[in-house]
């Protein structure tokens, strides 16, 4: 069970990629490179876990939202709220591209389990499916991944997103993300309505193959489960009618 948490929320969204496959859609503010603000104020998010009911089983709190969740300035304030008050694991699901920063780093040194995206092999396919803000390179990306690896003692999984653009490189990815120290690989297509089209489940166990280690999870694998969420009006808002 993942109580979400949003702390970029806004009508919009706010992010510094402008992903091909977004379900957010391609509208949005794609914020600079660097810019970290306060989004949603702490002690709003702080009332809204307060109000849950304490016996609702919560596995993970897990930040990401309608945008990236690093563009939040008191995003570390959260985290540790979080995990204070539900007295659960936390999560993170960022893009990647400010794991270099230091301040970022702090934010999310105490956080249970970061999920971090990687879908392209050259900084081409980078510019071309994850359509980043100026000043944001792959190479920038991966480098911060590696530094904060390096320190971090939480779980780290990547999140790859195939689709036909990126299949060609499935193998060059795979040897990227090998040499990231990942604790687990997530091999996803979009299966939410977006403006990209999944890849069959063919294909991904194809794909797969390049991927080598014992935790190595791909999307129609996984088994599908029912859920309920807390807010149907919400919930609707965020993905449609559409439920995954």
């Amino acid at each position: 069970m993942s109580l979400g948490v949003d702390p970029i929320s806004t009508v919009t969204k706010i992010c510094n990629l402008n992903c091909t496959y977004c379900q957010l859609g391609c509208a949005g503010i794609v914020a600079e490179a660097a810019e970290r603000r306060v989004y949603v104020p702490t002690r709003e998010i702080i009332g809204e876990l307060e109000a849950l009911d304490a016996d609702v089983r919560v596995d993970h709190v897990t930040f990401s939202g309608n945008g990236e969740p690093t563009l939040a300035a008191n995003l570390g304030e959260m985290v540790r709220e979080a995990a204070r008050l539900r007295r659960a694991r936390t999560a993170v699901i960022t893009n990647g591209t400010l794991l270099g920063n230091k301040a970022v780093q702090a934010d999310l040194a105490g956080v249970d389990l970061l999920l971090v995206k990687l879908e392209a092999a050259d900084e081409n396919m980078f510019q071309q499916l994850n359509r980043p803000a100026a000043g944001i390179t792959l190479a920038g990306v991966l480098a911060g991944i590696r530094d904060f690896r390096g320190t971090f003692k939480g779980r780290l999984a990547l999140q790859i997103m195939f689709i036909e653009k990126n299949l060609p490189q499935a193998e060059a990815i795979a040897r990227l993300a090998a040499g990231l120290g990942a604790d687990e690989v997530q091999l996803n297509t979009p299966l939410r309505p977006c403006a990209e089209k999944p890849l069959t489940p063919h294909q991904m166990v194809v794909l797969k193959k390049y991927f080598t280690g014992k935790n190595i999870r791909s999307v129609y694998e996984e088994e599908k489960k029912d859920y309920l969420p807390f807010d149907d009006q919400a919930t609707a808002r965020r993905h449609g009618q559409f439920k995954s």
